[in-house]
């Protein structure tokens, strides 16, 4: 499997852009979407002249079909770049966002969209800032400013910043009642009493909830082992001896989680994608499909 191959999303809403590109949009231009006639003093071009329309007109006046073109839209990425997103067993958390980000940015130059990034932990980070731009390598420009990230953390061993929803409070305001496709990607190991302000911020927005877990915080070893935790956020190493009730209170918060998540969501019409371990393109594409349908 290819993790860094581009997948199908679609925009549930019409773009209100100018710019042309493939999603169904509101402005009037070259489409195949009618949406109402004009005359053909202000809309000269005779190639869309309606004659039936022109005759059954009230006014003497020749009329002409006015389509609704395609248009493009902004696509954001917020990365939740936090100590807990160092976490994984084989790769962290924040490498296979960045995989996700550079699949994200080969889908959206075959869309014809522009790509942005925004960054946060406990604030926004400026560092990892990228203004939306079109091109073929935008994102893997962006995924190789993550990785980089992810080393740098890594080499430097101190503890990392947690993410705070005030710091997704702050880079969501940066697009607040902007219309967008808006990938937030996160663990969402952090509390979520504010995430309505955040989805109200993000209003005018399509949002997809990008939660990223390794298989290794979710699926507990066999009970009876000890096991060595470290918290990557305060650099705290203990030793947990791995009960059967232990383990089945780990099962149940996971489940406890994807529940909070659902619900947190859910008012808005948002169903969370889970990614486990890499990028699935594929279950990316048809989560857009099963929304669609």
């Amino acid at each position: 499997m290819n993790a860094t191959a581009p997948f199908h999303y679609r925009f549930a809403l019409r773009a209100s852009g100018h710019r042309p590109g493939s999603h169904p949009g509101t402005s009037v231009g070259a489409g195949d979407t009618f949406a109402l006639h004009g005359r053909l003093f202000d809309h000269p071009d005779p190639r869309r002249l309606d004659l039936r329309a022109s005759v059954r007109a009230a006014r003497s006046e020749w009329l002409v079909r006015l389509h609704l073109q395609r248009s493009a839209v902004p696509v954001q990425a917020l990365v939740d770049v936090s100590a807990s997103m160092r976490f994984g067993a084989r790769r962290t958390k924040l490498q296979v966002a960045a995989d996700f980000v550079e699949a994200l940015g080969y889908s959206a130059f075959r869309a014809g969209d522009p790509l942005g990034m925004l960054a946060f932990d406990h604030d926004k980070r400026d560092d990892l800032f990228m203004p939306a731009r079109t091109g073929r390598g935008v994102g893997n420009v962006y995924a190789t400013m993550l990785r980089e990230h992810a080393d740098t953390a890594d080499l430097a061993g101190a503890p990392g910043h947690g993410a705070t929803i005030a710091g997704l409070q702050r880079v969501a305001s940066r697009l607040a009642g902007r219309q967008a496709l808006v990938f937030l990607v996160s663990d969402f190991h952090w509390p979520l009493s504010g995430m309505a302000l955040v989805l109200d911020l993000l209003v005018n927005a399509y949002v997809v909830p990008v939660v990223v877990w390794d298989r290794a915080e979710i699926t507990p070893p066999e009970a009876g082992r000890l096991l060595a935790v470290r918290d990557a956020e305060a650099a705290r190493h203990r030793t947990l001896w791995l009960r059967r009730g232990v383990r089945e209170r780990w099962l149940e918060a996971v489940a406890q989680r994807r529940t909070d998540l659902a619900r947190a969501f859910a008012p808005r019409g948002i169903r969370p994608f889970y990614l486990h371990d890499e990028f699935d393109p594929e279950a990316m594409s048809r989560y857009f499909l099963e929304a669609a349908a």
